[in-house]
C-alpha cells in the first residue's frame, strides 16, 4: 500500500484526521481537488462568513449598523463598507491557510491536488486539472469532501444577482436591497452581516419563526435585533419563482405577492460532496448522496470512515473535527475515546446565539418535570458596562436531580460563555455547582449564576 491511511478532502475533518495520524506515526496523505486546503470551512463557508460578520458588528455597535444611506460618519460608503468586510476576510483566510498547511507539512502529511474516485476498496483514482491520471493505495481511507449549497435546478443563479451562501461571500458592491430565502442559520448569519451593513433585507421562509427549532425567547431577542436594522418579514411564505429583470430580480410567492430587490440569496440547505467519489465501486452505502457511518465513523466498508459534512447532521465544522480524530484512533487500535455527549452549537448573528442540550420542546415532548432559570445581560454589571440590554442567559434544570438539561443563550459572546454550561453537563453536575462556583466580576459568565439562584429559588 502507498499510504497507511487515505484522506479525501482538506476541511476541518480531513485535516484533524491526518494530525491524528500523524501523531500515531502512520503515513497520511491528503487529497484535494480545489486549487486551495481548507475545504468550506476556510475558503467558502465559516471562516469567511464569520470574519465578514465581525466587521459588521463592529458597524453595528458603532451606531450606524442598519442605516441606508451613502455615507456613513466617517466619509466611507457603505461600499466601503462592503470592501473592508471582504478584505478582512481574506486576509483571515490566507493567514489560516498558511496555517494549517505549516502544520500539516511539518507533520509530514503529504498533499496530493487532484479528484479522488475508487478504483476499489482500497484504491484511489485521482485525477489532476490537466487530465493527468495516478493510481493511490491505502490501508484505511478516510472521506471528508464535505458539502456544498443546494442549488435547485428552477433557481436562476447568476452569481451576480442570485446568490448561494458561497457566491455572495464574492461581491465586491452592497445591493441596495436583498431578499434571503430561508430562516435557518446560515440565512439568518447572512441577514445580520448585510443588513448591519445598511443594506435593505427582507426575509422569506415558510415557517412561523426564524430558527424553528429554538425556543422562542431566544429567538425573539434576534428577531427584535433584525427588526431594529430594518429587516422586514415574509413569514409562512413559499417562493414560486424567482426571475433575473433588467436591473433588478422579481421574487413570486405563493400568495400572489411579488417582491422586487436588488439581489436574491436563497439559502435552504447543502447537499453532500459524493457524487465524484464512485462509492459503489468500494460497495459503500449512501442515500441520496449522503453517508451511513456507525459510530466510530465507519462505512459498510469497515476500513472505509466517513466524516464531517457528508454524514449528516449535525454538520459542524467543530463535530467534523472530533469525528475525524475518533475515526482514526479506531481505525488503528488507539485509545479508544468517547466524544463528550453534549456539544455546543452556535448562531453568528448579530446578536449570537448558542446552545447545548435540550430545549424546552424536547423537554416538554419527553414529559420531563423541568425548571427555567433566567438571567439577563442587563442585569449584571457587564452587560451595563457593554450596552447589551437584550442578552438572556437561559437555563433547563431537571426538577428531580437538579443536572441541567439544557442552556440556551443570546448576546454578546454567546459562542463562547457557552462551553461553562456544556462542561457542567459534560461533569454531570447540578445547577447548585453554578450557584457555589466564584465568577471574575463584572462579566457577562456571571449570569450563570443569577439564572442558577433564579433555579434554586424555584425549587425552595
Amino acid at each position: 500500500m502507498d499510504y497507511d491511511v487515505l484522506i479525501i478532502g482538506s476541511g476541518p475533518a480531513g485535516q484533524h484526521a491526518a494530525w491524528q495520524a500523524a501523531r500515531m506515526g502512520k503515513r497520511a496523505a491528503i487529497i484535494e481537488r480545489k486549487p486551495k486546503i481548507g475545504g468550506a470551512g476556510l475558503q467558502t463557508g465559516t471562516i469567511p462568513s464569520k470574519a465578514m460578520r465581525e466587521v459588521a458588528y463592529l458597524v453595528s455597535r458603532s451606531g450606524y449598523g442598519g442605516m441606508r444611506q451613502a455615507l456613513v460618519p466617517d466619509g466611507r460608503t457603505r461600499h466601503g463598507l462592503l470592501a473592508d468586510a471582504v478584505r478582512r476576510k481574506e486576509v483571515v483566510i490566507a493567514q489560516q491557510e498558511s496555517v494549517i498547511l505549516q502544520r500539516l507539512l511539518r507533520s509530514g502529511v503529504a498533499l496530493i491536488p487532484g479528484e479522488a474516485s475508487f478504483v476499489d476498496a482500497h484504491t484511489m483514482q485521482v485525477t489532476d486539472t490537466v487530465g493527468n491520471t495516478r493510481m493511490i493505495s491505502a490501508d484505511v481511507i478516510v472521506l471528508a469532501t464535505g458539502s456544498r449549497p443546494r442549488r435547485p435546478s428552477n433557481i436562476p443563479f447568476d452569481k451576480k444577482t442570485v446568490l448561494d451562501s458561497t457566491s455572495i461571500l464574492n461581491l465586491r458592491h452592497l445591493p441596495d436591497s436583498l431578499l434571503v430565502v430561508g430562516g435557518g442559520v446560515i440565512a439568518c448569519e447572512f441577514v445580520s452581516i448585510f443588513a448591519a451593513l445598511g443594506v435593505q433585507v427582507c426575509v422569506v421562509d415558510s415557517h412561523a419563526q426564524l430558527l424553528t427549532y429554538l425556543s422562542e425567547d431566544v429567538v425573539g431577542v434576534l428577531a427584535d435585533s433584525f427588526l431594529g436594522m430594518g429587516v422586514t418579514f415574509h413569514m409562512r411564505e413559499r417562493v414560486a419563482e424567482i426571475r433575473r429583470e433588467e436591473n433588478c430580480t422579481l421574487t413570486l410567492l405563493e400568495s400572489g405577492k411579488q417582491i422586487r430587490t436588488d439581489a436574491v440569496l436563497y439559502a435552504q440547505g447543502r447537499e453532500p460532496n459524493s457524487e465524484g467519489l464512485q462509492l459503489s465501486r468500494a460497495g459503500i452505502i449512501a442515500k441520496d448522496g449522503w453517508i451511513e457511518a456507525n459510530q466510530h465513523f465507519q462505512t459498510s466498508v469497515p476500513h472505509i470512515f466517513a466524516v464531517g459534512d457528508l454524514i449528516g447532521r449535525p454538520a459542524l465544522a467543530s463535530t467534523g473535527m472530533e469525528q475525524g480524530r475518533v475515526a482514526v484512533l479506531h481505525a488503528f487500535g488507539g485509545e479508544m475515546h468517547v466524544t463528550a455527549e453534549n456539544f455546543p452549537m452556535a448562531v453568528y448573528t448579530i446578536p449570537e446565539i448558542s446552545y447545548v442540550g435540550r430545549t424546552e420542546k424536547e423537554v416538554q415532548q419527553d414529559n420531563l418535570p423541568y425548571l427555567l432559570g433566567r438571567a439577563y445581560f442587563k442585569d449584571s454589571a457587564r452587560g451595563q458596562i457593554i450596552g447589551d440590554a437584550h442578552g438572556l442567559l437561559k437555563l433547563i434544570v431537571d426538577a428531580r436531580n437538579e443536572k441541567l438539561l439544557g442552556v440556551h443563550i443570546v448576546g454578546e459572546q454567546a459562542s463562547e460563555l457557552i462551553h461553562i454550561g456544556q462542561l457542567v453537563m459534560n461533569l454531570h453536575g447540578t445547577v447548585r455547582d453554578l450557584v457555589t462556583n466564584v465568577f471574575n466580576y463584572p462579566t457577562l459568565a456571571e449570569c450563570y449564576k443569577l439564572a442558577a439562584l433564579d433555579c434554586i429559588h424555584q425549587l425552595r
